[in-house]
């Protein structure tokens, strides 16, 4: 084992968690963690959230100091980026012509920020929101009365909406479908979220798409939306989504399937090279479906999964997956999969609605033929285990007391006994 080197392509939390769980479980060789930004590995949610805030540091996210990496003897490349792997040789090539070789390889590129292919997108004062340059950049444009226009009510737009709200902006929020988070939450959901950033002041543009930027002298001034409407506009962020970095994947033959494709060990179509987080897709045997989760609960289970199962004997991934949100005074969590369509009704155990302006505490269940498929929680805690394994039985399914599951005096614990 000590002649052995494992090439981690990634160093964000995935690559790290990785890099942390082979030395946790014995492996001696050596550890190449290949990063393309100059930072330590570090975790993405607090980009759109606390940091943005100004509440949190910038060096809060980082998953560990440098020190750490030196005393692991982890060889980080940071600041370089796999420009070939090359399955037959066993080696990842890089951009400054570094040849590593490796026993196994693990892939956690991640994604990147999917654009608009309209005219102005080049403009100074448009951004997007990916890496904690992309955070400092908009932290430093984040002022009071500043106009901000947001495109994509999708998670990362919403909790920007929020952050310049919170810093004294003037706020319009442009979404192509009828509500925010609609896809994901379903009418009744989405409506809240809707509710709750109308509360805080946010204009809301739904059911259109954007046709240009407008621009003077290079910088942005305003946003022309399809129906013709011109929202000025001193700052810009896209949040459209995001798509796995399949490329190098792509490049070295491997299966890529609604990203890299890997099987229930998180293995590649290549024996030796395995892929998590954001980029890989996984056979989910709790949905009976092929995922791929974009979330940080995903990159935060993925990468010690694939560590142990580089190693061996591991197991096969199979979690719940899992994501957080913090917007205004809501904060939540959602642990699941229920797809658009996929169920019938949602459960819901307190008041959804939105009040004087602040966020419902409540709990609210996605269910098929009495199985939940879901659950969010919206400012009440410690029932995360529970909301989990409802899911877990849900999808075996196995039935609940829709009643009881909606009544906030019944345990949550007590609905599978």
């Amino acid at each position: 084992m000590e002649t052995d080197q494992i090439v981690i392509v990634g160093a964000a939390l995935a690559g790290a968690k990785a890099a942390e769980a082979l030395r946790e479980a014995g492996f001696t060789g050596k550890i190449a963690l290949i990063g393309a930004e100059n930072e330590l590995p570090y975790e993405r949610p607090p980009l759109s959230k606390g940091y943005l805030l100004g509440k949190d540091p910038r060096e809060g996210g980082q998953v560990h100091d440098a020190d750490w990496y030196a005393a692991q003897h982890v060889d980080l490349h940071l600041g370089r980026t796999a420009t070939t792997l090359d399955t037959a040789a066993h080696t990842v090539t890089l951009d400054d012509g570094t040849t590593l070789p490796y026993t196994k390889a693990l892939l956690a590129t991640g994604s990147r920020v999917r654009t608009l292919d309209i005219g102005g997108i080049d403009n100074a004062g448009v951004y997007s929101l990916r890496t904690v340059a992309d955070a400092d950049r908009l932290k430093a444009v984040l002022k009071r009365d500043t106009q901000v226009v947001v495109v994509g009510a999708g998670w990362i737009g919403l909790e920007t909406a929020a952050a310049a709200r919170e810093h004294g902006c003037t706020v319009h929020v442009v979404e192509v479908e009828p509500l925010p988070l609609l896809r994901v939450l379903g009418d009744e959901v989405a409506a809240m979220f809707r509710d709750l950033h109308q509360a805080h002041g946010v204009t809301f543009h739904f059911g259109v798409g954007v046709r240009e930027f407008g621009g003077l002298d290079g910088r942005v001034t305003d946003v022309v939306l399809e129906n013709g409407v011109e929202i000025p506009a001193d700052v810009v962020i896209v949040g459209v989504g995001i798509r796995p970095a399949t490329e190098l994947a792509e490049a070295a033959g491997l299966t890529i399937d609604n990203g890299v494709a890997v099987d229930e060990m998180l293995r590649t179509s290549d024996p030796d090279v395995y892929a998590c987080g954001d980029v890989a897709s996984w056979p989910s045997k709790l949905t009976g479906t092929r995922l791929r989760v974009e979330h940080w609960g995903n990159a935060l289970k993925g990468g010690p999964a694939a560590a142990k199962n580089m190693i061996g004997p591991g197991e096969p991934y199979d979690p719940v997956p899992y994501f957080f949100s913090d917007q205004y005074d809501l904060g939540m969590e959602y642990a699941g999969w229920a797809a658009r369509h996929g169920y019938d009704q949602i459960v819901t155990r307190g008041d959804l609605a939105v009040a004087d302006g602040k966020a419902p505490e409540c709990v609210v269940f996605w269910v098929r033929n009495g199985c939940v498929l879901a659950g969010m929680n919206i400012n009440v805690w410690d029932v995360q285990d529970d909301i989990q394994a409802l899911v877990r039985a849900g999808y075996e399914g196995k039935p609940v007391d829709l009643g009881r599951l909606a009544d906030p005096q019944v345990p949550l614990g007590e609905l599978l006994t």
